[in-house]
């Protein structure tokens, strides 16, 4: 029964679009063809026409006075209001307010010589009185013959009807867009969550709330560089194709670059490109740009979605705390009208300062549980199985702290809460606490139970941060996929893991997805950050240590694992003494071959990678030979 119903409402859809298809063929033939209409003069929109004759009627009848109907009775009354509409509305006429609007036509009365529509724009929907003897007996029969969903163009004054609604009398109108397409039913709207979101150009004509969104979305991103801007942060952008996926726990995209030959990673966060600028010495820098996560789908995860990230030197976590609460406070004024916000209505209110607690403060607050008394990975496991919180074998006491956290906190952060001093398990960049290492100097904006922003003060210090990168290959190695695999961890071709030794500065970062800030609120890229020959071959600088005055290459199997060449052998077509090797294992060349004897404490020694029809070739670059030949 149920499927004989869908097919006859297949059917009844089907034949509405041939009619639409045959009026629309009608009038092309009689050569009014809309879809040759190109351009339509818009003077006002909707609620731009409502403002202006709202203030023209407030001075216009300033001194007109209101009729006392007490005491009448019904038809009394009803006579003397009549009377007093008609002498307010002659004044009005007399003085009318000329407008030009254009939008979709979301409703249609008929009633003989005279009709209503109703015509939704950017800004909402107004309504249209049509009058056969004011638009012309032709164009009035058009219109009868028009349908929801078609787009209009009219030219008319505006005027208040006798319900007191402000309305425009059409005086043209123009069809600019033939509807082709059914719109859903205008009483029940557009429920339906996977057509909202698969096509949401019908989400935005058929519900009010979603175009409200997209429009404080955009506002969001203004404010925000604005904000910034008056923060003196600059700007920038920075490569959205990488060697190497880093600067989050996430499984990246990949895809192939064929002008390199090369295989590439689609971004999962801004962040190493921006601390390389900090090094490079701009100050105080920040990126609002797409990142691509391979991960899974929601209605709020997108493997594709817009993300803030700013970073600035010579402050810490504190002062990036008190930026990121005055930027919040700061948009839901601009946005909102109001610090204090209604959020699905629940009161949201960013005016008072936002509340501050640590992880383990929280986890002791809302489970009960203190990992302050907890003093090894055993012990918090045997808590995660009394608690029946889900873990991995590879998992540590800090990564089961924040397992907690996630299972009892974070849904009763509801007022604007910074969650801070993460465990150092999961903050890989991380400055420690200096008062207690086993924490960073790490927070987390919280609002409604939903995380809004991350942020921390940068790893500067080189030794431990590779310390912390060998930690992370080996969480890899052990099964987490989403460890930080990024290109600093290989020593060899590290950009930033070379600038931090360089002298890394003293910098916290935040960052925050646009989207979790809007649901509350209701440089060019250049190859030389990728250090990547525009060619079939790559330089990578591959920094050595010394042992018995000899310089060994330290990066060892790095190179393959990043281009996923795990036991391939490798022919060094050039030695530094010019003499040709014979093909050799890449892991065992660069663990027992010196390059080059000196009594240097470091070098860095370029080597040419070429990628070949699957052979990988490495050289030492002519240039650097002739530039080394004395030390020989």
């Amino acid at each position: 029964m149920a499927k004989q119903q869908n097919n006859g409402q297949e059917q009844d859809v089907n034949q509405l679009r041939k009619v639409r298809r045959e009026k629309l063929a009608d009038l092309q033939q009689n050569g009014k063809d809309p879809f040759q209409i190109t351009k339509f003069n818009q003077t006002h929109h909707s609620l731009e026409v409502k403002s202006l004759y709202e203030a023209h009627e407030a001075e216009l009848l300033k001194d007109h006075q209101t009729p006392d109907v007490e005491g009448m009775n019904e038809e009394q009354a009803k006579e003397v209001l009549k009377k007093d509409y008609e002498e307010r509305r002659s004044i009005m006429d007399a003085n009318p307010i000329h407008v030009s609007i254009a939008g979709r036509m979301m409703f249609k009365r008929v009633m003989g010589k005279a009709s209503f529509c109703n015509i939704q724009d950017l800004q909402g929907s107004i309504q249209v009185y049509v009058a056969r003897d004011a638009i012309g007996t032709d164009s009035y029969t058009d219109f009868k013959r028009s349908d929801i969903g078609d787009i209009f163009g009219l030219e008319g004054f505006a005027f208040r009807t006798r319900t007191g609604e402000i309305s425009i009398h059409a005086e043209k109108m123009t069809l600019l867009s033939k509807s082709l397409q059914i719109l859903p039913e205008k009483f029940h709207g557009l429920t339906d969550t996977d057509t909202r979101y698969r096509q949401r150009y019908v989400d935005l004509i058929m519900n009010p709330e979603s175009k409200e969104t997209f429009i404080k979305r955009s506002k969001i991103i203004k404010e925000i560089r604005n904000f910034l801007d008056g923060r003196g942060f600059m700007e920038v952008e920075t490569p959205m194709l990488v060697s190497n996926a880093g600067g989050a726990a996430a499984r990246p995209f990949e895809t192939h670059y064929n002008a390199l030959n090369e295989d590439v990673k689609l971004r999962i966060s801004l962040e190493l490109y921006l601390k390389r600028l900090i090094v490079g010495g701009l100050e105080r820098v920040y990126e609002i740009g797409r990142v691509f996560r391979n991960e899974g789908v929601d209605t709020r995860h997108n493997p594709e979605f817009t993300l803030m990230e700013l970073y600035q030197a010579y402050t810490d976590y504190e002062g990036m705390m008190e930026l990121t609460e005055s930027m919040f406070r700061y948009l839901a004024e601009k946005v909102c009208g109001s610090a204090v916000i209604s959020y699905n209505g629940t009161v949201i209110d960013m005016a008072k300062p936002f509340e501050r607690i640590s992880m383990i403060d929280a986890v002791k607050k809302y489970a009960g549980v203190d990992f302050a008394e907890v003093k090894t990975d055993e012990e918090a496991k045997a808590l995660a199985d009394e608690h029946h919180v889900e873990y991995e074998e590879r998992h540590k006491k800090g990564d089961i702290l924040n397992l907690f956290f996630d299972e009892f906190c974070e849904e009763k952060m509801i007022q604007p809460t910074f969650v801070t001093d993460h465990p150092i398990e999961i903050s890989p960049l991380t400055k420690k606490n200096p008062e207690d290492p086993n924490y960073v100097e790490r927070f987390e904006l919280y609002v409604y139970g939903r995380e809004m922003c991350n942020a921390y003060s940068e790893l500067n210090d080189p030794i431990d941060q590779r310390e912390r990168f060998a930690a992370q290959e080996e969480a890899f190695a052990a099964g987490d996929e989403e460890a930080n695999q990024t290109k600093t961890i290989e020593f060899a071709s590290s950009h930033y893991d070379l600038s931090v030794e360089v002298a890394g500065v003293p910098a916290p970062g935040t960052r925050a997805g646009s989207l979790p800030v809007l649901e509350i609120c209701g440089v060019s890229p250049c190859t030389d950050f990728e250090n990547r020959a525009c060619g079939e071959a790559t330089d990578y600088l591959l920094e050595t240590e010394y042992e018995a005055g000899k310089a060994l290459l330290t990066a060892r199997t790095n190179i393959m694992r990043h281009k996923n060449h795990e036991n391939v052998n490798i022919r060094l077509s050039a030695a530094p003494n010019g003499e040709p090797l014979a093909e050799v294992n890449l892991a065992r060349f660069l663990a027992d071959n010196p390059i080059i004897d000196c009594s240097k404490h470091e070098v860095l020694i370029p080597i040419r990678i070429e990628f070949k029809s699957g052979e990988i070739t490495v050289s030492v670059p002519e240039w650097y030979i002739e530039q080394v030949k004395p030390e020989f």
